[in-house]
């Protein structure tokens, strides 16, 4: 990875612009066509000229860059700074820019944005979602406008307004929320087995999970069984470990869900958090996704509306394994050319003809093992790189592709053949459910 970061003149002191607000340009709304992947939302925004990639989270407050792979990007008026977050470790260095210019299309600009820019080339999460991906993006996209996003047809409208939605939003489920260090939470009814208790939960966009809890912060907690130890995701300071079960039902209001998976950071990863008061969990992507969505921070308010995923179980990936790209290689594909009967030959002689093009093509490799999960125990390991699964090429697919694959159904046969150092393996095993919800 290369970083190309202009920074032109580094101060020490201070730069503070209160506003730092994304406004619309001669329009009451506008929309923003997003990627979704692995439950996580990618946006474009235009930063002092250059084309970058934004995952949009709710749980952060401050935009951040963190990657800029072989784009050149100019920064003025910048500090040193420290990060803190989810993960073990207690902070990393960066640096922090004011007064930077953000488009999203044409209707919508940021003339005084700030970004903290996180300097360790290894904060990479690209090879972790399949696509290049730049930087995160939280509360100052939120804060000035309400947001309606539809998961179904992956469009964001922007309004000006709470005014324009009153009509779209009379059949939504109204939520009051609070916002709080800039980021959302409401109350959720988490029913561990049989009894009911509204916790007050960060609304986590950048989660791809359903559920959240920290047992730390909840007197009492017992974990339900199953469950298993588990891998849970990356955090500005490191990986992200504890535990995977299912609860019994989760309550949003009137919705309700039931067996959700649920994921319990331990205690290592959350110490150097600065939790608000109360705080219980998150409630994450996997769930979120299941409604069409308005915030509206302004007026403190969160609107719900049920769409088609509403009731998709909730799946696992049940492989045990963590998946990566790892860049992108040339490969050549033959393609067969159709040949036509020529009126001027009697006596004919055919031949199949090709052609040979050459494409870019992804490269997947196995980022971690599950200890006693199905690939842990047919022999896979970490840094394998990975080049069929049940005899399809990977170069002709997706990370994403590849991880429903292992959500798809228990009892499934995955065989895969892998390049280990100078070894090419075969290796077999069936998907398993480890923590399937026991009464």
């Amino acid at each position: 990875m290369k970083f190309k970061l202009l920074l032109l003149g580094l101060f020490l002191s201070i730069f503070i612009n209160a506003q730092n607000s994304f406004e619309l340009i001669n329009t009451k709304k506008a929309v923003i066509p997003f990627q979704f992947i692995n439950n996580l939302i990618f946006i474009p925004i235009n930063v002092n000229g250059a084309e970058l990639t934004f995952l949009l989270d709710t749980g952060v407050s401050e935009t951040i860059l963190f990657s800029l792979e072989n784009k050149e990007l100019k920064l003025s008026n910048v500090e040193k700074v420290k990060f803190s977050g989810l993960g073990g470790s207690i902070s990393i260095d960066g640096l922090k820019s004011e007064r930077n210019v953000g488009k999203i299309g044409n209707e919508i600009v940021n003339t005084s944005m700030s970004l903290y820019i996180i300097i360790d080339e290894e904060f990479n999460i690209s090879p972790h979602v399949g696509i290049p991906v730049n930087g995160v993006i939280g509360y100052h996209f939120f804060k000035d406008h309400p947001i309606y996003i539809d998961y179904t047809s992956k469009k964001i409208t922007v309004y000006e307004s709470a005014n324009l939605l009153e009509k779209k939003t009379r059949r939504f489920e109204e939520f009051p929320i609070t916002i709080e260090k800039d980021k959302p939470y409401l109350f959720g009814g988490v029913e561990m087995t049989n009894e009911k208790k509204d916790s007050k939960l960060l609304i986590d966009l950048g989660n791809s999970d359903a559920i959240w809890l920290f047992p730390t912060l909840i007197k009492n907690f017992v974990y339900n069984r199953p469950n298993i130890d588990d891998f849970l995701g990356r955090g500005f300071n490191g990986d992200i470990y504890g535990k995977r079960s299912r609860i019994h039902n989760f309550y949003l209001g009137k919705f309700k869900f039931e067996k959700p998976l649920t994921a319990m950071p331990d205690e290592f990863s959350i110490q150097h958090v600065n939790m608000v008061e109360n705080r219980k969990g998150s409630i994450g992507s996997e769930l979120m996704r299941r409604f069409t969505v308005v915030f509206d921070y302004a007026n403190k308010k969160l609107y719900l509306r049920k769409n088609r995923y509403f009731d998709d179980p909730f799946h696992f990936n049940m492989s045990g394994l963590d998946f990566k790209q790892d860049g992108l290689e040339w490969k050549e594909d033959r393609v067969k050319i159709e040949t036509q009967k020529s009126a001027m030959v009697s006596t004919e002689v055919y031949k199949d003809a090709f052609q040979y093009k050459f494409s870019l093509k992804p490269i997947f490799s196995i980022a971690g093992v599950r200890k006693d999960s199905p690939a842990y125990e047919a022999g896979l390991q970490k840094d394998d790189r990975i080049l069929t699964i049940n005899g399809e090429q990977t170069s002709d697919m997706t990370l994403e592709k590849i991880v429903e694959l292992m959500k798809s159904n228990e009892g499934r046969n995955i065989t895969m053949v892998i390049q280990r150092k100078d070894q090419k393996l075969t290796l077999r095993f069936a998907l398993e459910d480890p923590i399937p919800y026991q009464e």
